[in-house]
């Protein structure tokens, strides 16, 4: 058996995580009423196996971060913090010198984790431990399952590497924490980059244990990700919320109507200080109705010129950041769009696209259904377009 070590903990969470949209890094989305980091901390926290939390963070993100902290039940005391670097391999060795700085011994472990694989199973983290105290380094992979593709320059198959040897690689990666930080500080001294902290030690001499990673350490990248997490959850401490959504544009003179977030041709324009797209508007004023937040006049009022002919996706995207922001999860918007004329038909499929596109969500999620007046009141007179919309939302009882 390998000697007792000090181990430490250090969780990369600087990143911005745009391939998921909005302006909230992935790592402080909130899911199942917890931020992402907190949960990854929180799961990690909970084995028992770590002496200290190291977290890299952007400057910006402090007193998110702290309440991240206080969210996975970590005391400040128990926890070091270092500003994010230029790229994922400047921010590890800020932090592994804030764990330099608060005297943490060289012969000391360090397992180098990604805030947004917020699942690390007991067993994972003290196989990772061992062989590392035995070998130096380690890191958790699973074996490649599916057939292998070889692309050319035109994108088209040029072979099939054999998977056998390859390995699909997580984290956390554990290191001898001293050997880490020298060959961190040799690496930016001579400006060689790396993919992560395992491609650093090998060209550092260092063998690097591979060892049995797990299904659930996967790291959420797109937005189906967090879905993925949410099941894993299982929606506990999840409330659903239900909005309600009107609004109606009177006709003018123009060549077409925007409807759903696509331009439907038409003899006749519709009359707003935006683009005048009633079937958005709805959907966002339901929305907004799902976390009590006012509606689509308070946030974007007609009388603020910069809100003149915009687009009416952006006061949509808006409402599905502030449901976000909250922890919540939009599972399904219907409209139904009442006018004599244009046809909605035709143009039905577009727009449920477009809302789904909006919201990040499947089409299969997005109902959009049209009806008559029967030729009775202002919009049976073909005088202008009304829109209804119902939104679903989850959110943490905590907001309830």
């Amino acid at each position: 058996m390998p000697e007792a070590r000090d181990v430490s903990l250090l969780i990369v969470a600087a990143g911005r995580g745009s391939r998921v949209g909005g302006n909230i890094p992935k790592q402080f989305r909130k899911v199942a009423g917890k931020m992402l980091l907190s949960h990854a901390l929180e799961r990690a926290w909970r084995t028992n196996l770590f002496d200290q939390v190291v977290i890299v963070h952007d400057p910006v993100e402090a007193n998110t971060v702290s309440t991240a902290l206080k969210e996975a039940g970590i005391a400040q005391d128990k926890a070091l913090f270092a500003n994010g670097g230029a790229d994922r391999q400047e921010s590890v060795l800020n932090g592994l010198e804030a764990l330099a700085a608060s005297n943490f011994p060289a012969n000391g472990l360090v397992l180098v984790h990604d805030a947004a694989r917020p699942f690390l199973p007991e067993t994972v983290a003290l196989r990772i431990i061992s062989a590392t105290a035995l070998k130096g380094a380690a890191i958790p992979v699973l074996p490649v399952t599916d057939t292998l593709a070889l692309a050319d320059a035109e994108n088209c198959l040029a072979g099939n590497p054999d998977r056998a040897s390859l390995r699909i690689v997580q984290t956390p990666q554990g290191f001898n924490f001293g050997q880490l930080l020298e060959a961190h500080r040799v690496a930016s001294k001579s400006g060689e980059r790396f993919t992560d902290d395992a491609s650093l030690m090998r060209e550092a001499g260092q063998n690097v244990a591979l060892i049995e990673g797990h299904a659930d350490l996967f790291k959420i990248t797109l937005e189906a990700d967090f879905q993925r997490a949410e099941q894993l959850l299982g929606m506990r401490g999840m409330s659903p919320r239900t909005g309600i959504g009107y609004d109606v544009h009177a006709f003018t003179s123009g060549d077409h109507v925007m409807l759903g977030g696509i331009s439907v041709p038409h003899d006749r324009a519709l009359l707003g200080h935006s683009d005048a797209d009633p079937v958005l508007h709805a959907i966002t004023d339901a929305l907004l109705g799902c976390i009590g937040d006012g509606d689509i006049g308070m946030h974007f009022p007609p009388s603020d010129p910069q809100w003149r002919g915009a687009a009416s996706h952006l006061f949509l995207e808006d409402a599905a950041r502030r449901v976000r922001e909250r922890g919540g999860i939009i599972k399904h918007i219907d409209t139904t769009i009442v006018c004599e004329a244009p046809k909605i038909g035709p143009h039905r499929s577009a727009m449920q696209a477009r809302i789904a596109d909006i919201l990040k969500l499947s089409p299969s999620a997005v109902g959009v259904k049209a009806t008559t007046s029967e030729r009775l009141g202002f919009t049976g007179r073909k005088e202008g377009i009304a829109a209804l919309a119902s939104a679903t939302v989850m959110l943490p009882d905590m907001e309830t």
